[in-house]
């Protein structure tokens, strides 16, 4: 039962960085050139669940530079708000699943030692 737990926590890190990278994308997305990243869960050794953290690669929309006159262009972030709200959310739901396990099994174990008495 104790290893079923460790899955349950490593879980929890993994949907904390989930978060994490997620709300660095949102607090960066006005960001000229900035590129998302994406975290990605997967299941380790043990059956332990890590996060992956990569950059998103595509480019941002190209604007004209207000600051110059010359026609130029310049790159904005890639981010997209809804796809980061949407990530959000699910692994909130991630997360709060992994805590509930945690809890009932807390639960249940408290009950048996006042069973046992």
């Amino acid at each position: 039962m104790a290893l079923s737990i460790q899955n349950n926590v490593s879980a929890l890190r993994a949907f904390s960085t989930q978060v994490s990278v997620s709300a660095n994308n949102v607090a960066n997305g006005l960001s000229d050139d900035f590129k998302t990243s994406r975290a990605l869960n997967s299941q380790g050794k043990d059956r332990q669940v890590t996060a992956i953290v990569t950059k998103t690669p595509s480019p941002g929309p190209l604007v004209e530079n207000p600051l110059k006159n010359d026609g130029s262009l310049k790159e904005l972030s890639n981010t997209d708000i809804a796809t980061e709200l949407v990530q959000q959310i699910s692994s909130s739901h991630g997360f709060n699943a992994n805590a509930k396990t945690i809890q009932t099994h807390e639960d249940t174990i408290g009950s048996l030692i006042n069973l046992m008495g």
